[in-house]
This record gives structure tokens, sequence and C-alpha cells, in this order.
């Protein structure tokens, strides 16, 4: 089960906390030289130095929750939003033998899946040696794979060190992310697009990157109010910013063509952490720039 809200922003603030007081006395040097840092007033024996960057990429949050380069203290730091150390990101129970999985294994996917689809055409009254359907259920099993290759995709990899320094404060946003994914409970489509937002907190992201977390979630099966989380929680992950918003649009195949049958109809979802959770007018900012 994924932590609420008020917890994971509480766990995020603690670890923060730990973070800068580690920092703060590993990175004190003497430097008689008078630097401005801004409105903090430091002695001469006691000047923060900034670590060297790039850091080393070793997933951005989504590493192992224990390591030599991230030492840690105790059990309340090991608790993180995404316990994975593959870099999936939340994997499901056989995520990992198809990311490792040969071509040969592969292969063998798709022939189980072709064989599937072809009991199902036969069970739904359809003639599979047909002309047409001939090579459908070889076609779905490809294509199957291919809309859902998000589960072969690690989240270091997916952001690929486009992590910078920048002292920017000010919000962030990219919205209209065209999205697809599909529903777990029918497997047929829901579409839609997806804003996402968040503050620096001296770094950001690269713009494309947003997309790109999206895009591999949304390439699982899903529901929307978990993939809307997920993509939050995994920018709040990568670069630890003040907050995070993901605001997401879209229409469920399963209300539309089946079922109660109402096309037209349209799920909104959101999920709000750090001071966007906290902050009112922060919030208020982000929904009005997301409907400009």
């Amino acid at each position: 089960m994924l932590p609420s809200g008020e917890e994971l922003l509480s766990n995020e603030l603690r670890q923060l906390e730990l973070h800068r007081a580690t920092e703060s006395q590993s990175l004190l040097v003497s430097n008689d030289a008078d630097i401005p840092r801004g409105d903090v007033q430091y002695s001469p024996q006691q000047v923060p130095v900034r670590p060297p960057w790039p850091h080393v990429r070793e997933g951005y949050g989504f590493r192992p929750p224990s390591g030599v380069s991230t030492p840690l203290t105790n059990a309340a730091e090991r608790e993180s939003p995404l316990p994975d150390p593959n870099g999936l990101g939340w994997p499901a129970k056989s995520t990992v033998s198809r990311l490792n999985a040969t071509p040969m294994e592969l292969a063998a996917r798709n022939e189980q899946i072709a064989a599937a689809v072809r009991t199902i055409l036969e069970c739904i009254g359809e003639d599979p040696d047909r002309e047409g359907l001939q090579k459908t259920p070889e076609r779905y099993a490809q294509a199957l794979m291919w809309m859902t290759r998000g589960y072969e995709e690690r989240l270091a990899d997916v952001i690929n060190d486009a992590v910078f320094a920048e002292d920017h404060d000010e919000m962030v946003l990219v919205r209209d992310i065209d999205i697809s994914s599909l529903c777990e409970h029918h497997v047929v489509p829901f579409t839609g697009k997806v804003a996402i937002a968040y503050i620096p907190n001296q770094l950001v992201l690269g713009l494309s990157k947003l997309a790109r977390i999206a895009e591999t979630f949304s390439r699982r099966l899903q529901v929307q109010e978990r993939l809307t989380k997920q993509i939050a929680i995994a920018v709040q992950e990568a670069i630890k910013p003040r907050g995070v918003a993901v605001v997401m649009e879209a229409t469920h195949m399963c209300m539309t063509m089946r079922g109660v049958q109402k096309p037209g109809s349209v799920t909104v979802t959101s999920c709000m952490l750090g001071c966007f959770r906290t902050q009112q007018k922060t919030r208020e900012e982000f929904l009005t720039l997301m409907r400009k």
C-alpha cells in the first residue's frame, strides 16, 4: 500500500533535515575570503561549499536504501516511497523476470500470449484460422508487449543524468502531456492529458524527463488514481523539490464503450505533495496556470 500524503511529506521532511545536518557538518572548510551568500552570514571558518556536480547516478532516489554512498543511521531512514533495488518503481510480481529476460525468453513470452489470444478468439466464436485473423495472435502479442514496455524501464535510466543545479525557486509547469494506458480492470485503453509542476530546491529536472516519467508509468496496467500518484512521487524522489503537483484528465474506454456507456465523461485525479499540499496560494497558482 502506498503511504498517505501526510506520511510521505513527514518522511521527506525528516530525511531532508537529516541530510542537511550531515552535509553541513561534512562540508565546513576553512576559508578567509569574504564570500557573499545572500542573507545568510557565515564566519570565515565556516563557509559551506557545494559538493561537486554531477552526483554519482545511483538512481536519484530509486537506488537501494543502503550502501557506501548513502549511509543510513537508523531504521526510520530506510523507509522510501520507492523501495525497489532494481530501480523500476513499484514492480509487479513478474516485472524483474521480464526486465532480465533473454531474447529466447522474450520470444517464448510472445508465443504464450499469442496462444492465449488464439484461445480467446475461439471462445468468442471466431475462427482464428481465417485470413483476417491468422496473424492476429502474433500481432496482438507484440502490441501488448509494446503497450506495457514501462515494465522494462528503469527510472534512473529514464532520467539519465538530466538533473541540473539551478538557483531557481519558482514553479516549473509542463502541461498537456498526452498519456495512454491500459486499465488493469478490463485491459482496455484510457487516454488523456497530465500536467506536472514542481518548485525546485536547488535542482531542476530536464523538461522532457517529466513526460518520460509519465510515459514510463502509463505504459503499465494502471488505474488513473495510482498513475497520478506514482508520477508525483517519482518526481519528488528524483530531485527532492519543495513540492510536486500532478493533475490528470482522462477518458476511459471501460466507461464509454461498455458498461455504463457514457461517451464524453472525463475523470480528473490529482496528487499534491510538499508546499502544494500545505500552501493554498501555491496550489491555486498551479491550478490557475494549468487551466490557461
